[in-house]
Formats: C-alpha cells, structure tokens, sequence
C-alpha cells in the first residue's frame, strides 16, 4: 500500500496552483457531501440479539463507506484522519438529516454537479487534468487532500508538507517533460 507521502504527493502533483486548491476546499465538500446524500438512501437494519436484549441498528452506505474511508485514513496518517473526523463529521450528519427531505435526490445530483463544475474551473487554472484520470483511487484521496492542505496551514506537519510538496513538484516536472517531449 502506498505511503501517504505518496498517496498526497501525486494529488497534490496536479494541485500546486492556489486558485486549484481554493476550489478543492469548496468542491471537495460539496461531491462529498452529494455523493453521501445517494448513499444515505439505502438503508437496512440489522438485529442484534444479545444477553443484554434485542436491538435494531439501522445503518446506511453512507455510513459504512465514511466508516471504511476513515479506517483507510487513520491507516495513512493519524493526525489527518483525526482532522478529517472533526472536519466531516458535521458533515455526514447533516446527510442523515437532509435525506429525509422529499426531492434530496435531486438535491444530490444537483449539488454533485455544482461541485464538478467547481472541481474543473480550478483545474483550468492549474492547466492540469484532475488526479483521478490516472488512478481511480485519487478519488479518495481528494478530501484527505484538504483535510492535510487545512493541516499544514494551521502550522502543523510542517516536514510531511515538506515531503508531499517536494515529490509532487518532481512528480509535476516529470510529467510535464514527458509531455513536453511528446509534442516535440
């Protein structure tokens, strides 16, 4: 499994532009949260049958996608997984609350949209495709992104920053020359 130095250096390789970064902190959020909403409508319950009685759990995908999202992140980096549990926490609750909402669907899709239009202007400024066309897996590691880009400008992880930016930025130069000698 890649580390999370590698793992947010290659995002980070397509995310050096400011105005790109920006956008993420509102786009991110946004297909987040529209994406958790979708889940959020499937739901089952399951019952548990134990010495201290019966009780029913009613989980949604959501839920279990957030729960194993997380686990991956804590695996990666304690601090950022913590951040990202404070952080979009809130969050996911207020999916639970905003299902029970007639038309979310549409709510969903729309704001899903709105947040790849966001995710795309920033792009433009960077001159650069999005993370996932090359590996699917960016898609995750985009709202860890965040989380770590809200780190490191509260002053901390100073030397993971450090670490991210350097082999993003080489990452950056390799691809650019790659492409630089495609065209000549």
């Amino acid at each position: 499994m890649k580390t999370v130095i590698e793992q947010l250096s290659s995002y980070k390789s397509v995310h050096l532009n400011r105005k790109n970064i920006h956008t993420h902190f509102i786009g991110v959020p946004m297909i987040i949260w529209s994406i958790a909403l979708l889940l959020a409508s499937v739901s089952f319950e399951v019952v548990i049958n134990n010495y201290l009685g019966v009780a029913q759990v009613n989980f949604t995908l959501a839920a279990i996608l957030s729960i194993a999202v997380f686990i991956y992140y804590l695996i990666l980096s304690l601090p950022l997984a913590l951040l990202a549990f404070i952080l979009f926490g809130p969050l996911m609750w207020s999916v639970h609350e905003v299902v029970k909402v007639e038309h979310h669907i549409i709510i969903a899709i729309s704001v899903f949209i709105i947040g790849w239009v966001i995710q795309f202007v920033g792009h433009h400024y960077e001159k650069a495709k999005p993370a996932f066309f090359d590996d699917i897996n960016q898609l995750f590691i985009g709202p860890l992104f965040v989380i770590a880009e809200i780190y490191f400008s509260l002053g901390q992880g100073r030397i993971l920053n450090k670490k991210i930016t350097e082999k993003a930025i080489e990452k950056r130069r390799i691809f650019e020359q790659k492409k630089h000698n495609n065209i000549c």
